[in-house]
C-alpha cells in the first residue's frame, strides 16, 4: 500500500492531501527516519506525525508602509512596491499588501474576497509594481468585481524586454492555460484556456544594429490588456520572441552580454514590469479616476543604462 494511503487509515482525521504536505515538509518519520514520499510503499514500523501549530485563520495587521496615491471611504489604490504579494498563500503568509492594508485601513476592509485576501480584487504578481486599488467595503468590492469582470478597466504596463516584438505595434490574442509540461507555468495553447488579448507598441528600441532590418538587443514596451489572466503580459511578449528582462520563468535565453551587464549594473532581480496606469469609474460616486506611476529606481536605472548602448 502507499505510505500516503496507509498514514491517511492510521490517521483517520488527517485527508491524504494533508498528510502528503506533511511529508513534504519532512513531519513524518518512521523509526526515527524522516519519510518524504508519498508514493513509496508503507513499511511496517513506528511512524510519527508532527503537527505544526495551528496558523491564524486570519491574516495578520503588520505596519508595512505603503504608497497610497488615493483612499476614500470606499476604496485605496496604491503603487504596490515589487517584492510584495498580493495575499497571503502557503510559504508566503506574511509581508503581504493584506497585511500590511490591514494595519492601514482596520476593519473598514471588505471581506467578500474571503479571510485570505479582504478587500483584494485584482493583484499583481509578487516581483510586479505598479497601481493596484483595494476595496474598503462591499459595495466597493462588488463594483469594482464587476468592472474587472467586464474588462472597464484602463491597464497599461511597462516592460523592459529582450529584443523586441515586431512589429512595433500590435495585438497579441491567444488563448492561455496551464502548460501541459508544467503546470506551475502559463501558456498559449491551441485548444482550450482562456482568451487573453494584449496591445502592445514599442516605446524605445536600445542598441539597434547599423545592419538594416536587424532587431534592438533591447526595448521599452507599454502594454495595454484588455484581458487579465494569469502571467497575460509575461507569456505573450515571451511569446512574440521578446521576454521581458529578469523573467527567471518565461525569459528562456540569454540576452546580449551588454544588456546582460546592464541588468546586473541596474541591481534588477525580478522581472522588470510595472502596471503603470490604472483608471477606472469609481463604483460608488461614478467619478472617473485615473492613476498614472513612473516605474521605480531598478527598471528606471536599467532603461538608463539600455539607452546609452
Amino acid at each position: 500500500m502507499r505510505l500516503d494511503k496507509a498514514l491517511a487509515q492510521a490517521f483517520p482525521t488527517l485527508s491524504r492531501a494533508r498528510l502528503q504536505a506533511l511529508l513534504a515538509e519532512g513531519a513524518v518519520s518512521r523509526e526515527g527516519q524522516i519519510l518524504t514520499s508519498g508514493s513509496a510503499k508503507a513499511q511496517p514500523g513506528l511512524h510519527v506525525v508532527c503537527l505544526p501549530p495551528v496558523a491564524p485563520a486570519l491574516p495578520q495587521p503588520e505596519a508595512i508602509p505603503l504608497m497610497v496615491l488615493y483612499e476614500d471611504a470606499d476604496l485605496i489604490v496604491i503603487d504596490k512596491p515589487a517584492g510584495m504579494a498580493a495575499h497571503p498563500a502557503p510559504g508566503c503568509e506574511t509581508g503581504t499588501l493584506v497585511n500590511a492594508l490591514l494595519a492601514h485601513c482596520g476593519d473598514s476592509l471588505s471581506g467578500i474576497g474571503g479571510v485570505a485576501r479582504p478587500g483584494i480584487v485584482h493583484r499583481l504578481d509578487k516581483d510586479t509594481s505598479g497601481v493596484m486599488v483595494a476595496a474598503k467595503t462591499d459595495r466597493a468590492h462588488a463594483g469594482l468585481s464587476a468592472l474587472f469582470a467586464t474588462h472597464d478597466i484602463e491597464r497599461t504596463y511597462i516592460a523592459l524586454t529582450r529584443g523586441a516584438p515586431s512589429p512595433a505595434s500590435g495585438r497579441i490574442q491567444t488563448q492561455i492555460g496551464r502548460s501541459s509540461s508544467d503546470r506551475k507555468k502559463m501558456a498559449v495553447l491551441r485548444s482550450g484556456g482562456r482568451e487573453a488579448i494584449t496591445d502592445y507598441v514599442v516605446q524605445n528600441a536600445f542598441a539597434v544594429p547599423a545592419k538594416a532590418g536587424a532587431a534592438p538587443l533591447a526595448a521599452r514596451v507599454a502594454c495595454t490588456l484588455h484581458t487579465g489572466r494569469t502571467h497575460q503580459i509575461r507569456v505573450h511578449l515571451a511569446s512574440k520572441g521578446a521576454p521581458i528582462l529578469g523573467d527567471a520563468v518565461y525569459g528562456s535565453g540569454s540576452p546580449a552580454l551588454s544588456v546582460k551587464a546592464a541588468v546586473a549594473e541596474a541591481g534588477l532581480t525580478r522581472q522588470a514590469l510595472h502596471a503603470a496606469v490604472l483608471g477606472f469609474v469609481h463604483p460608488v460616486t461614478g467619478e472617473n479616476l485615473r492613476f498614472e506611476t513612473a516605474p521605480p529606481p531598478d527598471m528606471a536605472a536599467l532603461e538608463a543604462l539600455l539607452a546609452a548602448l
